[in-house]
């Protein structure tokens, strides 16, 4: 088998992840444990497995590499933790669908914050994606101050803008293995919940329901989505979470059938629609 190029490494990692998070707001859904009890477990089943496997692999230089990645490492460490915070409360307040509408703005807020930090200049195209997504997370933001669920949308942003720093923190640091500061992250993410948490039991489906999510949606392709931006811009990284914004809703609808609003459907349409053409044009002129 020929050696795959940077491009296909990261792109592959990329879509793998992808397919694995897409029946996670699903799981998010079906599980009856309140909402802190769900970052808990989100935190801790994923830190120890992942954990236990980077012990095995590296041993005692886990540790080394985790320290070794310095102001990086910490700032990565933080991203992480308020993304996934982030993105679980604003499921349980929002309709999936706008949650990851929210989501699908990560590759265009990667471009901006590339832009900035990174000296990677978005061209013309790039500029004009943003402004039509801008506009169009406007328009579902709006929608959502009309049926209560302003406080979930501003969550999922805050999610994609997570997703956005913590590619670009990557993609600054391609010498560096973060997922050690993943790792981390996770357990992070389990510490802080502790505070809120009311009842630790797992009951009926939830226990199958939560370790399964934890483990397929959420262990796995963190390590995939932290590793891929060494091969890839973090912005083409982001661009595959929008297979997660078309197959995602989906899954909920398909299951639970829970609708999205007329309005979440057009302005994910709109944002879905620009970020893909935006993609082909650069494909076709690369």
């Amino acid at each position: 088998m020929r050696k795959l190029s940077s491009q296909k490494k990261g792109s592959l990692m990329a879509l793998v992840a992808v397919l694995f998070i897409t029946p996670d707001a699903l799981f998010i859904r079906l599980s009856s444990i309140d909402t802190w009890s769900l970052v808990f477990y989100r935190g801790i089943i994923p830190f120890t497995v992942v954990f236990i496997g980077m012990v095995i692999i590296y041993q005692s230089n886990f540790f080394k590499i985790l320290f070794s990645n310095g102001y990086k490492g910490i700032a990565y460490i933080l991203t992480f933790s308020i993304t996934n915070i982030a993105f679980v409360i604003s499921i349980q307040n929002t309709n999936v669908a706008n949650t990851l509408v929210m989501i699908a703005t990560a590759p265009m807020l990667s471009a901006i914050l590339s832009n900035i930090f990174l000296n990677e200049n978005p061209d013309k195209k790039t500029w004009i994606a943003i402004f039509i997504t801008f506009i169009s997370v406007v328009y579902i933001f709006y929608d959502s101050i009309k049926i209560g669920n302003l406080y979930g949308d501003i969550l999922g942003f805050v999610a994609a803008l997570g997703l956005a720093i913590g590619a670009v923190i990557i993609r600054s640091a391609k010498k560096l293995n973060l997922v050690p500061s993943a790792v981390i992250g996770k357990l992070f993410v389990a510490s802080f919940a502790i505070f809120f948490v009311n009842d630790y039991s797992l009951n009926d489906n939830d226990l199958i329901i939560v370790p399964l999510m934890c483990i397929m949606c959420v262990a796995i392709p963190f390590v995939l989505v932290t590793i891929a931006p060494r091969f890839i811009t973090a912005a083409e990284v982001n661009l595959f979470f929008l297979l997660e914004t078309i197959i995602g809703p989906i899954w909920v609808w398909l299951i639970i059938k829970e609708q999205p609003t007329i309005e979440t459907i057009f302005g994910g349409m709109v944002i879905i629609i620009t970020i893909a053409a935006h993609s082909f044009l650069k494909l076709t002129k690369s």
